[in-house]
Order: C-alpha cells, then structure tokens, then sequence
C-alpha cells in the first residue's frame, strides 16, 4: 500500500473514530474526572488520571464507530451524517467492526493495572456503548440510555479508587443521565426533521414543543442533585460557585436553543464542554485550593 494511500485510509479511521471532533470525549471525560476527584478527596494518583483519560478516549472511539456501523442505512438521509465514512460507503463493514473490536480490546488492557472490579464494570460500560444505538429503533428516550453509557466512568472510577461504587457513585450517575439528557436532546433537536423521516426516536421527537422546557428542567435536575451532594459532603464555596458557574452556562444555552434553529441547538451541545468544566473547576477549588487557602 502505498503511503498516500495508507494516509487516506487513516484519515478516514480518525473520521470514524471522531478524533477530529473531540466534544464526545470530553462530555465522557468531565464526569470521570468528577468521580475521581470526588472518590480521591482531591488527591488521585496520576498514573490512575492517565488510566481513565486514556481509557474515555478509546471507548468513546470505539462507540462512535459501532453507532456508525448500526446507523449506517440511516446516516446518508441525514445531512448532518451523509458524508461519514460508513455512510459514504468509504470504509466497509468489516473494516470497521476490526477497528471497533481494536479500540475496546486496547480499552480493556489499558484497564488491567488498576482492581478486578472495574473489569467487571468496563464488559457493562462496553455493552452500554454498544447497545446504545440500536435503543433508538424502539426507546423513547435513547438519551437517558446514553447517559448511563456515557457516565460509567463515574462507578468504575469510584471502584478502582476504593473497590465499591457506593451511594455516591451511583447518585453522580444519576446526575449524568440527566446532563446528557440535556445536551443530547439539544443534539437531537438539530435532526429532529431528518430523524422523523426515517422513523428513529429521539428525546426531541418524544418531548415535541415541550423540548426546550425539558431540556432546562434537566439541567436543573442535574445542578439539584450535584448541590445535595455538595451540601451531604459538607462542601462550600467553592464547590457552589463551580455550580453556579454551570447553571448560568446552562441559562445562555436557553438563549441558543429558544429559537429552535440548527445552528443555535448545535452551538448549545458543543457548549456543554464548558458546564462540565465548570462542575469540576468547582470540585478542584473545593478539594485542592480552599484547604491551601486557608493556611
């Protein structure tokens, strides 16, 4: 194969694996790194930081090219998703089923320094990952599916840190899920017109005019249930103003997505990197620089 070849082929890899659109990873990421801080008090080995940064990178590459592979009749009727590498017919099947089984092996062996639990938690993470766009051919709301998917870093990263997830793993999940709920359906709200012609569900279809509403009721809930673990873990300022921080992010977001237009929703999902951020800056200021301040 010559080099300009193999050149082509790996640009097309690095599409389907969504390398060159790096939000998904960071909607992973941020929670992960939540449940780190949190499990550690704010003191995680680097080592276990690089293991779960590595670790989101590749699972998430994985899941972008098995969603490729199970929407791939459904993705050239989508204008957002007509020129992916799958749909375009530029990568076949079975090229993408080995890179697919690649990326969760890799996955996988970066997991195994770390405890035996999390092995266990990464075969359902990788499930979670798998199954998830099939849930759109007869779920009504594959997003809260995907926010279990999307936030199992959350129970993986409290047992590899203390060998059990605990309350406080499985209550930050829950706080995931309805964070993705929000930025997903903002996400779904830019193919609702395509996604009704071609019959899948979406959260955008489900909520209907209501869409908008349900999307700032979930943040809401998000932002709720992170300030009862605040307030249960006997945190301040800090931790709030990073809360804070996130719900006036979330506030602009109403200002993207009121209008309904392709543009604006599109904007307000990319823009939920910052909410993430936001949360953990909050945790940071909390566990690392309030106790350095105060001496």
């Amino acid at each position: 194969m010559k080099f300009a070849e193999l050149k082509h082929r790996l640009d097309l890899y690095e599409k389907l694996m969504r390398l060159d659109k790096p939000i998904g990873t960071l909607l992973l990421l941020w929670p992960t790194l939540w449940a780190l801080w949190l499990a550690t008090r704010g003191q995680p080995h680097w080592m276990l930081v690089w293991i779960f940064a590595l670790g989101t990178l590749l699972m998430r590459s994985a899941g972008c090219v098995i969603n490729d592979y199970a929407d791939r009749d459904f993705d050239p009727h989508v204008e957002r998703t007509k020129a992916r590498p799958l749909a375009a017919r530029l990568v076949s099947v079975r090229e993408a089923l080995l890179l697919a089984a690649v990326l969760s092996l890799c996955a996988f062996l970066v997991a195994l320094p770390i405890l035996r639990e999390v092995w266990w938690l990464m075969l359902i993470a990788l499930f979670l990952a798998a199954s998830y766009p099939f849930t759109k051919r007869f779920f009504a709301l594959p997003q809260a599916y995907l926010g279990i998917a999307f936030g199992f870093g959350i129970p993986m990263a409290f047992a590899a840190v203390t060998g059990a997830v605990g309350a406080l793993g499985w209550t930050l999940l829950v706080a995931n899920v309805f964070w993705a709920l929000a930025y997903d359906t903002e996400y779904a709200m830019v193919d609702r017109e395509d996604d009704l012609k071609i019959g899948i569900h979406t959260a955008a279809i489900t909520f209907g005019r209501f869409d908008v509403v349900a999307v700032m009721l979930c943040y809401a809930a998000t932002l709720a249930i992170l300030a009862v673990i605040g307030w249960d873990l006997g945190y301040g300022l800090g931790y709030f103003a990073g809360l804070g921080t996130a719900a006036a992010l979330a506030g602009y977001h109403y200002t993207l997505i009121r209008a309904r237009s392709r543009d604006g929703c599109f904007a307000a999902f990319r823009h939920n990197n910052w909410f993430g951020a936001a949360i953990f800056a909050g945790i940071v200021a909390e566990l690392n620089l309030r106790p350095w301040l105060a001496q």
